[in-house]
């Protein structure tokens, strides 16, 4: 069997914001944002930090798939929201091991490597390709987990507010996948440099402190450029994979069965979907005549349109500048309107992205954990409602702002319905209290409120963050867990 994932979980803050009663508190679209965005996102508890966010997920993995602690020989941590400048999966086994200890189950290898990844939402595709590595050369035999975890905050009144969210998804990698098998070698990558897409410089930490001493990571970004640079990073790895393989690129887009992109928000996949394709067909004459014929239909010049898709390097110093709204695909976009009423968008777009995508507008934006959600919500999704997948062609596409992408070619395992049977998706999901307004702020700001903070049993929480700065002893900011075990 090729090697790939063979489990996953999910761990979610209990704290949920309803995006319609976001929109009434914000006299924003409720339509509009339902579309674009999804209906809900997830919060950090007062008690809950990226790491725990992590540890819950992997114990979960553990747990569910029956997972043997003595045979991980990597645990690696893919997250953008890392809280410490030294420490990063490290953090995550300790916990860990506190758990199977309370569980009576033996502890992680003493061996295992402990690597954090980090390049934005790109970061725990990094640690997936690591992982399988890892497990072609010296770690064959063993097994690894994978697990992405993100906070995604923005400011209040900015464009990226409705977009956020929180949570963690662990994924087991071994030689022999009951999941998906990932083909590295036929996989495409992109990467180049765009300097005020989207960052999170350390100057943004000179802020007010919160009342739960956490620190909050608020980026600094430009909406419609960074959506270009999604766009022509996603591009570029698409172009790098279909490279390695015969035929035409465009015929590609109806040979996969599936597709899972990185999602910041509920159309950012399909927007990227199909410009991946209109720059296909821009790569041969066939396909330049398909495109002449589609602007012929809606009113765009043709020529004007394979300029802007054929341009290498389409950014320009106005957009770092401040200049430019940073659109630089002004006419591609119009085109993907007119695409929207023909028959083709069904095939091409809602068909290959729908399989889990629905369950998604409730997660909000998971940064380096969202695509691999989604991949889970697609497979339990399958599962639940019978749907015959094994041997099917999938491709999971990663972003990371900044900017990069992957591209990498899966083949769902024809043994997959046992493993994706124990995704816990729906149980991730659970019972979430709906916050309200005041509620909202309060978290956000990091300020107490009426909130009455949940324990999870079964769980990791932060106790409580060092406040001493020597002279003899020093633990200033260093986060300090517990295990709650579940009721007995």
């Amino acid at each position: 069997m090729p090697p790939g994932i063979s489990g996953l979980s999910l761990s979610l803050p209990p704290y949920r914001v309803q995006l319609q009663d976001w929109c009434t508190w914000n006299d924003e679209s409720w339509e509009k944002t339902r579309s674009v965005v999804g209906r809900s996102f997830r919060m950090r508890g007062p008690s809950q930090s990226v790491y725990t966010l992590a540890a819950n997920a992997v114990l979960r993995l553990i747990e569910d798939y029956e997972i043997d602690p003595s045979r991980v020989g990597m645990l690696a941590l893919g997250t953008e929201s890392s809280s410490d400048n030294s420490a990063g999966a490290i953090i995550v086994k300790g916990m860990i091991n506190d758990g199977l200890a309370a569980k009576g189950m033996p502890s992680l290898a003493r061996d295992c490597e402990v690597p954090e990844f980090k390049h934005a939402c790109l970061a725990g595709v990094y640690g997936l390709k690591a992982a399988l590595r890892y497990l072609a050369a010296d770690g064959a035999g063993r097994q690894a987990i994978v697990v992405s975890a993100d906070i995604a905050e923005y400011a209040l009144g900015s464009t990226g507010e409705p977009t956020q969210g929180a949570g963690a998804v662990a994924m087991l990698v071994d030689g022999e996948a009951r999941l998906l098998e990932v083909d590295l070698a036929a996989g495409g990558s992109d990467s180049d440099y765009r300097t005020v897409d989207f960052r999170k410089p350390f100057a943004r930490f000179r802020q007010p402190p919160r009342d739960d001493g956490q620190m909050q990571d608020l980026p600094v970004f430009n909406g419609r450029y960074s959506t270009s640079c999604y766009i022509d990073a996603t591009h570029h790895a698409m172009m790098a994979m279909l490279a390695k393989r015969p035929g035409r690129p465009a015929d590609y887009f109806t040979e996969v069965d599936r597709v899972f992109m990185h999602r910041p928000y509920h159309q950012m996949p399909t927007t990227g979907w199909v410009m991946a394709y209109l720059f296909a067909l821009a790569a041969d004459d066939e396909g330049r005549a398909q495109l002449r014929e589609y602007c012929d239909a809606s009113g765009i010049d043709a020529a004007a349109l394979l300029h802007e898709l054929d341009t290498a390097s389409p950014f320009d110093e106005s957009i770092v500048a401040g200049q430019s709204d940073g659109d630089v695909f002004p006419l591609s976009r119009k085109l993907r309107q007119h695409l929207r009423g023909l028959d083709l968008w069904q095939s091409l777009v809602v068909e290959k992205l729908r399989l889990g995508s629905d369950a998604m507008r409730d997660l909000g934006n998971l940064y380096s954990a969202a695509l691999p959600a989604w991949l889970a919500s697609g497979l339990r999704q399958a599962a639940d409602e019978g749907l015959e997948i094994g041997g099917q062609s999938w491709l999971a596409l990663g972003y990371g702002s900044g900017d990069a992408a992957e591209a990498l070619p899966m083949r769902v395992a024809k043994g997959w319905k046992a493993a994706a049977g124990r995704i816990n998706f729906a149980a991730a999901l659970g019972s979430p209290v709906d916050l309200t307004e005041s509620q909202y702020l309060a978290l956000h700001e990091g300020h107490s409120s009426d909130l009455v903070p949940l324990v999870a049993k079964g769980e990791f929480i932060v106790e409580s963050i060092g406040t001493i700065d020597g002279p003899d002893f020093h633990n200033l900011g260093v986060e300090f867990y517990r295990y709650v075990p579940a009721a007995t």
